[in-house]
């Protein structure tokens, strides 16, 4: 599983641009937007759905992590 970083931004109108960054575990960027733009869509109500479908601004990026091992210290045998 990779980790997206998936942003949705829509013009409100009432309080102008509005949009929020959702976080999202998916083996592909297709999931990740799908998955993002579903938990989006349940959070906003009727008029904001309706603004949101005028125009929809999707951005999303891979969070890369480096995985390199912090250097271990050797441990004593204890005898």
């Amino acid at each position: 599983m990779n980790t997206y970083n998936v942003t949705l931004k829509y013009e409100d109108r009432k309080s102008g641009p509005e949009g929020r960054t959702i976080k999202i575990d998916a083996s592909s960027i297709g999931g990740a937007i799908g998955k993002a733009t579903r938990e989006f869509v349940k959070s906003l109500d009727r008029k904001q759905r309706f603004d949101m479908n005028k125009g929809l601004k999707i951005e999303a990026v891979r969070v890369t992590t480096d995985k390199s091992e912090a250097p271990t210290e050797p441990q004593a045998n204890a005898q």
